[in-house]
């Protein structure tokens, strides 16, 4: 089925739990900001459920070796290795993204907002963002976003249907997290980056074997077109 994409938009599948989508959408904003489109690009943030897709919990020695190498990309966003207590590892991201679907609701800026404060509670805070009240609490942080609207939404499931239903409908198209969608019907996957897992995933570490930063001005403009 083909992913529709509005004009003016960039529709991106990815999961909170996903540092690669994390370090791309930071470099999206910059990018955007970069061409002074803030107010004419926006980003339609979509699931990519990790946990649905690779049928396991998320994977803490996965996090583990891919942290130190995904976080250097971008220093700035302080990654670090979870420094709380192992029992408090959040067991499903499922939650969070649907908070991000509900701010959707309110607006697109609303759930960029509240996605990427989501990401850095995870990477950089050690903050177990399955929990509600936790994902409320950095939710309070976001200008964008209304608290109330959003905790009545989680309350009642009033996103999660259409957030399901677009992932299950697209789920085999999806290449991975990050996956980005332009109107023009374009897409890319992880853009700028090539990578290689030394060893078997959760035994090894991902190489990085090439990263071109720029990418992100290239997606931007060809979203503009």
């Amino acid at each position: 089925m083909p992913i529709d994409v509005a004009s003016g938009t960039i529709a991106v599948y990815t999961d909170v739990a996903c540092g690669w989508a994390t370090v791309g959408l930071t470099r999206l904003y910059a990018a955007r900001e970069r061409a002074r489109v803030q107010d004419r690009l926006r980003v339609d943030h979509r699931l990519f459920l990790l946990e649905d897709v690779n049928r396991f919990p998320i994977p803490k020695r996965y996090l583990d070796a891919e942290i130190p190498v995904v976080g250097h990309l971008e220093p700035q966003l302080e990654f670090k290795p979870w420094q709380q207590d192992p029992s408090a590892w959040p067991v499903t991201t499922a939650p969070a993204n649907e908070a991000v679907h509900a701010a959707k609701a309110q607006s697109y800026a609303a759930a960029e907002q509240l996605d990427m404060a989501l990401r850095l509670a995870f990477f950089r805070d050690s903050r177990c963002i399955s929990l509600q009240h936790e994902i409320l609490d950095v939710a309070s942080g976001c200008d964008q976003v209304d608290t109330d609207a959003l905790a009545e939404a989680l309350d009642t499931g009033s996103a999660r249907a259409s957030m399901i239903r677009d992932y299950r409908e697209h789920r085999d198209e999806i290449q991975g997290s990050p996956h980005f969608f332009l109107a023009d019907g374009t897409d890319t996957h992880n853009p700028g980056i090539e990578l290689r897992w030394e060893g078997e995933p959760g035994a090894g570490y991902p190489v990085v074997e090439h990263d071109d930063p720029h990418a992100y001005d290239t997606l931007v403009q060809q979203a503009l077109k």
